[in-house]
């Protein structure tokens, strides 16, 4: 076992004991668990360390419980990073937990799921609030056929060429890297590096690696459309989860030697801030009539796509972007078991304006990642609210993100401005 007795955490240094053993119980849930360590750059001998220890899950869960035990029972100095620290490591234990329990047989509801892994719980939709919004589009794109078949025949205008996927993405990063780094400083070495894949349940996906580097997959097993391609940039990238990870690295595991922040546990309360920041960060690198200038003079040239066709691409995105609630309404009745697959596949091409290859898709990533769909739309939605009721221009905006990503601060856990 790594625990035995519980000692209360007084001092920073026992915060730094606990800091090791919360990193080493999250390595321990990775051998049960392979998609549960997202990055970890920590010492690699605790890896090999915690290998042969081969704790069982109901050994970790008692560890896990034995160091919030730890926390709970001390007094720390009330300076904020400290108590920040304290809050980040017992949520982080916490959502161990409850994952663990999870995973020990324990069974739980879609929103009691998202509360003890993610620390927030996503609003409720009717199905009449997803139909006021197809009827908005309907508006815009008249016809006499099924709205999904409208939006698609309308959308198929707009995929990037395969053969032109990389030079449009490549140019969407160099911009979103170029913008970012106006307002936040990151390290002179900082890099990431590009790979295309297939056969994958997620569109696009950010591999830490540590000493500031990235991996950024691609999935073009479905076609890419042109707005996607700053979405990504921005999401993957910067400001978004290259960021966010160089930041931690930078700011609290070197610069103030956090151990915790060697490893990201992906299902856990850090994954809200990581997608929600990853989400918000493209709202804030453009203003809407800067995307549209920028898509309009480069990307759709890149592409080969007619410019003059922007304003209207993005004024139906923007009406479809809400709908992406819709998703989270079919996650959570799939996995409460009130739909089967069918009905799920059914609802996502109705009210999400799948077409049934996506739709398929997505399921998939909702029995592979369950209740974590809550983490892009909820947690962009508390980005936006925690930073916008902070700051005021795009200037203080931007202060404000660099802030909340390179610190310990958990979203639920915040006071008000």
């Amino acid at each position: 076992m790594i625990l035995c007795v519980v000692n209360p955490v007084q001092t920073e240094e026992s915060l730094d004991a606990v800091a090791e053993k919360y990193v080493r119980l999250v390595l321990a849930v990775g051998e049960h668990d392979s998609d549960y360590v997202d990055a970890f750059y920590g010492p690699t001998a605790w890896k090999e360390q915690v290998r042969k220890q081969n704790l069982s899950l109901a050994d970790i869960h008692k560890s896990a419980d034995l160091l919030i035990r730890e926390i709970d029972a001390g007094k720390l100095p009330d300076e904020e990073m400290i108590q920040l620290r304290r809050r980040y490591l017992q949520k982080q234990l916490e959502a161990l937990r409850a994952f663990v329990a999870i995973r020990l047989g324990h069974q739980m509801q879609f929103d009691d799921e998202s509360k003890a892994l993610y620390d927030a719980v996503a609003q409720h939709h009717s199905e009449e609030h997803f139909a006021e919004t197809l009827e908005q589009l309907n508006k815009e794109l008249p016809g006499s056929q099924p709205i999904n078949d409208r939006y698609e025949a309308f959308r198929e205008g707009f995929v990037i060429p395969s053969d032109k996927v990389d030079s449009v993405f490549r140019l969407a990063l160099e911009e979103c890297r170029k913008r970012t780094r106006q307002y936040i400083t990151l390290p002179s070495d900082e890099s990431f590096a590009i790979e295309y894949v297939k056969d994958k349940p997620w569109s696009g996906y950010n591999w830490y690696q540590g000493n500031f580097k990235s991996l950024i997959q691609v999935n073009i097993d479905l076609p890419i459309y042109i707005d996607r391609a700053l979405d990504l940039a921005g999401h993957e990238g910067y400001p978004g989860h290259h960021v966010y990870n160089v930041l931690l690295e930078k700011s609290l595991q070197r610069d103030l030697g956090w151990k915790e922040f060697s490893i990201y546990p992906l299902y856990s309360p850090q994954s809200l801030i990581a997608e929600g920041s990853a989400n918000y960060g493209v709202e804030i690198l453009f203003n809407p009539e800067e995307r549209i200038q920028f898509e309009k003079n480069v990307l759709f040239p890149a592409a080969g796509l007619p410019p003059e066709k922007v304003e209207q691409y993005y004024k139906i995105s923007h009406i479809v972007r809400q709908l992406s609630f819709s998703g989270n309404e079919a996650a959570r009745r799939y996995l409460n078991g009130e739909w089967n697959k069918e009905k799920t596949v059914e609802w996502l091409i109705k009210y999400g304006l799948y077409t049934e290859q996506r739709a398929a898709q997505r399921v998939q990533f909702i029995e592979k990642y369950r209740s974590y769909v809550i983490n892009y739309n909820l947690g962009q939605e508390m980005v936006k609210n925690y930073i916008e009721s902070r700051a005021q221009t795009t200037e203080e905006k931007w202060r404000e993100l660099a802030k909340l990503l390179g610190s310990p601060r958990l979203l639920s856990q915040q006071e008000p401005p």
